[in-house]
């Protein structure tokens, strides 16, 4: 409704110039007109450009309104500039008889109007080429722009070739009048009088025009740049990695199908994208899984501890220790890398796996490598196929969920923010879920018994700030282990 509003507007200040302009220009060009009355001359005019304004309400809701979108804006250039020279011709047919005027009259004036009116269509055109670009987005409708348009350069080429011709035009007119005012006056007037009138004349003449000419190149730099603006802001999203944007397609010509191309190559790359990261996702279960099959625990655990991480790094997002690190992104990549902590554990010998009781201080040793053991796998990983956040944060966690907050853990004895976050995190998920669960050497601990290890665990294995989030979110803990016990071996 406002680029409605906004566009009307336009077109009555386009038509109110038109009425101040083409009276004073008339009596710049050509004699005739300059001896009509004010009244004479005023009157027509009015009545005339009254008429056209009134047609162009009526034929703008027909031809432009109800036509298809991507031929609105041509529509809107057709109708205005048809209109003006309608309105010429009238004026030089109601000069004709009623004043008797001659031909070259009439065609001064009709030159006047199209000159006016090619500039006024243009600038209206494009006002409501923006104005369909909003509705266009707001609306969510996608163009189908043809590939046989009429180009940009054509058409800018074009046009300017026009607007030279019309200008060169009036000039020539006023040129020819002026000479011929001059062969009249004489010696009547004094050359300097003469010369003043001539160049007020002209300043004005020239004055209207440039006026006219910036308000088009203004108008144009408004929708190139609204253009450029919707396709590099969804290019520079695409950029970060936010496919989800498109382009707002709005016209059939060079921009509409630069935009095509563009939500095509977005959309191709997002379902690749989505194709790759689903790969992605079952290669990361299925080696987690694979992973645990081989020890005593199940797939249960890896889906239960990614989400205790998860809520954890949630609820400490707005936490002052970790609100720089801790956003979306991170904590997706955390949840996904999770399931990956124990990967280690593929290289631990069957014998010590596989014991179906505690193990000796020399098994725990060799079974302790695990951490280091994943984390070089993952390194590996990142050699071959580059450095990734995903990668970054896997290894960080397979090689430091072991780590213990007082510096007493493996397998590097790193202390404090030294550990990683995703490796603190976590150490509270693993413990907590490895305190819960049945294993063939221990039997499950309560929820209550559970919590109270780990709160002595506070400051000494776990970071406090971590620890105390999990006394706080304990409900989502108790959740979390219910939702997936089921999987769980002896249940």
């Amino acid at each position: 409704m406002n680029s409605i509003n906004r566009s009307e507007q336009r077109s009555g200040l386009h038509y109110l110039a038109t009425l101040i302009f083409i009276g004073i220009y008339g009596i710049q060009v050509c004699p005739f007109i300059e001896g009509l009355t004010p009244a004479q001359l005023a009157t027509p005019l009015i009545l005339i450009v009254g008429f056209q304004y009134m047609l162009h309400l009526i034929l703008r809701r027909r031809m432009v309104d109800g036509a298809a979108l991507q031929h609105q804006v041509k529509r809107t250039f057709q109708l205005e500039f048809s209109l003006y020279i309608l309105s010429g011709i009238i004026l030089t047919i109601s000069n004709s008889i009623v004043y008797d005027f001659p031909v070259e009259s009439g065609l001064k004036m009709i030159l006047g109007f199209a000159t006016l009116g090619l500039f006024a269509a243009i600038d209206l055109a494009l006002e409501h080429e923006r104005s369909l670009v909003a509705y266009i987005k707001e609306q969510g409708i996608t163009l189908q722009p043809n590939e046989n348009y009429f180009p940009l350069v054509g058409k800018f080429s074009l046009l300017a070739g026009i607007i030279i011709i019309f200008i060169m035009g009036i000039f020539f007119l006023v040129v020819v009048k002026d000479l011929d005012w001059l062969i009249h006056v004489g010696d009547t007037i004094p050359a300097q009088q003469a010369k003043v009138s001539i160049l007020k004349e002209f300043m004005f003449i020239g004055g209207v025009l440039l006026f006219y000419v910036l308000t088009v190149i203004f108008s144009y730099a408004r929708n190139l740049n609204l253009f450029f603006h919707n396709e590099n802001s969804v290019l520079a999203k695409a950029t970060a990695g936010d496919l989800n944007g498109s382009v707002t397609v709005s016209s059939n010509d060079e921009f509409g199908v630069m935009a095509h191309h563009t939500n095509v190559m977005i959309g191709t790359l997002l379902q690749r994208t989505q194709e790759l990261q689903l790969t992605q996702d079952v290669t990361i279960m299925s080696l987690a899984s694979l992973a645990e099959t081989r020890d005593n625990e199940t797939g249960a655990h890896i889906r239960r501890t990614q989400r205790y991480v998860k809520a954890l790094a949630e609820h400490l997002r707005n936490h002052p220790r970790f609100s720089h690190e801790l956003n979306d992104e991170t904590i997706e990549l955390l949840f996904k890398s999770a399931p990956l902590h124990d990967i280690g554990k593929v290289g631990i010998p069957d014998r010590i796996l596989l014991k179906p009781g505690r193990l000796d201080a020399e098994e725990f040793t060799i079974m302790k490598t695990h951490a280091e053991l994943g984390g070089e796998a993952l390194k590996v990983a990142e050699a071959e196929l580059g450095s990734t956040s995903f990668l970054k944060y896997a290894r960080e966690i397979a090689t430091t969920h072991h780590e213990k907050w007082n510096g007493k853990g493996y397998p590097k004895g790193l202390k404090g923010d030294d550990i990683p976050i995703s490796g603190r995190l976590m150490a509270v998920a693993d413990v907590y879920d490895a305190l819960i669960s049945k294993r063939v050497y221990k039997e499950a601990f309560p929820h209550e018994e559970a919590m109270d290890i780990l709160r002595e665990g506070r400051g000494e294995h776990f970071d406090p700030d971590i620890l105390d989030a999990l006394l706080e979110i304990e409900p989502q803990f108790v959740q979390i282990a219910a939702e997936y016990a089921y999987m769980d071996v002896g249940t």
